[in-house]
């Protein structure tokens, strides 16, 4: 290297065979889909972005790619924008200047100077996707969609430009139905990796409290290791029950809740506050509507309920006063004094408190609009004997979930115990 030439060592900047891992690289073959499914931390979004650019650029700017029509789907319009585009490891990052596509954000595109053109699209909009035609297809985090199945659907429909349209799928794995039949898919390339073979270019912290916290728990198995994991003998959801009863919209609503779990601490290494919104519907059924769960201060996550509150125009906030107490509702309250706010305290551990929420589900008399991957990984690995230890987490989601539905189907049975409004 220190013999090389300025040009050359600028030139090898932007080498990305000369970089990768041979994991990174596409496989070879007449594949469809390349499925690269690994651990956090793997480089998966360099493999997509480098994937991109392999096909869409030429040997110089002005020459064309083997392929000119692009989709970016994510899980978010924002994870679209700062992952897949502006992030670290985007599309803008990994280009020369003289390749460097413009970014109009405006317009969800950008446009190469050889003319090749990507949108971008997220999975809580599929409908994004009816119409539109490409030739390659870039899909990150899949197992994390909310409408997984459709934005798949009309993501393949409109692949059907050129000689040879192809996609890459980025993801950590979660066993949902969609990325099953993917892997099932005999058109499907796979490529499997944990979050050890990138571990010369991850953070020192990461590794410290990332890494070493969660490893060896079947959270760890999952993030870090990429594993598809299905459920655990003898938890009280099992991912056939919640994928059964899975709906695309809400009937008419009679009542909305939103359910706070706060955690004790707002660290990096402190749980997550469980927010979640749940309404009950004219059918006498519950539905869960949003998970905005998320690990913050106070004031963040006051605020999060709060929003969520004024946006499905709940009846009230259901804060558990176990840890908090009057604090939940001096934070809420701070944040917006006119909210209606109801105290609930636990006298049962938290598996005890679900399983009577757990019985309406095995009912079919609970549904979620759209997924909520956190959430339902959390739910699918609650036992009765549940270890927060083993884990690897406080399943602080179920619990919000546990709550709202309480309030909402439960109330006068006797669970939960209910004070204050």
């Amino acid at each position: 290297m220190a013999e090389t030439s300025p040009a050359r060592a600028a030139e090898l900047l932007f080498d990305w065979r000369f970089w990768a891992r041979p994991q990174q690289l596409p496989p070879p073959g007449d594949w469809t889909t390349w499925l690269v499914l690994a651990g956090r931390g793997f480089g998966k979004t360099r493999c997509g972005a480098e994937w991109v650019r392999s096909l869409v650029c030429g040997a110089t700017p002005l020459t064309a790619g083997t392929h000119r029509r692009v989709a970016l789907v994510a899980e978010t319009a924002a994870d679209a924008r700062d992952v897949l585009v502006e992030g670290e490891s985007g599309l803008l990052a990994v280009h020369p200047t003289g390749f460097r596509p413009l970014y109009e954000p405006s317009k969800r595109r950008l446009t190469w100077p050889n003319g090749a053109r990507a949108v971008l699209y997220n999975a809580v909009e599929p409908d994004q996707l009816r119409g539109p035609q490409h030739d390659l297809a870039w899909a990150d985090e899949l197992a994390k969609w909310r409408y997984a199945q459709a934005t798949w659907d009309q993501l393949q429909f409109g692949l059907r430009l050129g000689a040879r349209p192809r996609q890459c799928v980025t993801t950590t794995p979660r066993p949902i139905a969609t990325l099953k039949a993917l892997i099932e898919d005999p058109d499907t390339v796979i490529t499997r990796g944990t979050s050890h073979d990138n571990i010369n270019n991850l953070a020192p912290a990461f590794i410290q409290r990332i890494v070493r916290r969660y490893q060896g728990t079947r959270l760890g198995r999952q993030e870090l290791n990429g594993e598809i994991l299905e459920d655990t003998p003898g938890a009280l959801w099992t991912r056939a029950t919640i994928e059964a009863l899975r709906v695309a919209v809400a009937p008419a609503l009679v009542r909305i809740v939103v359910a706070v779990d706060p955690a004790a601490g707002s660290g990096t290494g402190s749980d997550e506050t469980g927010i979640i919104v749940a309404g009950l519907g004219a059918d006498g059924h519950g539905y869960v509507l949003e998970d905005v769960s998320l690990r913050a201060s106070p004031d963040a996550w006051g605020r999060a309920a709060v929003h969520a509150y004024w946006r499905w125009r709940a009846d009230r906030i259901l804060g558990e006063v176990n840890n908090g107490g009057e604090m939940i509702e001096h934070v809420i309250r701070t944040v917006d004094p006119s909210v209606a706010y109801k105290a609930v305290r636990a006298s049962r551990g938290k598996a005890a408190r679900a399983e009577p929420v757990a019985a309406l589900d095995e009912q079919g008399r609970v549904h979620h609009v759209g997924a909520f991957p956190m959430l339902e990984d959390q739910m699918c690995v609650l036992t009765a004997d549940f270890d927060r230890a083993t884990a690897g987490f406080s399943p602080d989601r179920v619990d919000a979930r546990v709550w709202a539905l309480s309030d909402l189907m439960l109330a006068g049975s006797g669970e939960p115990r209910v004070r204050g409004l």
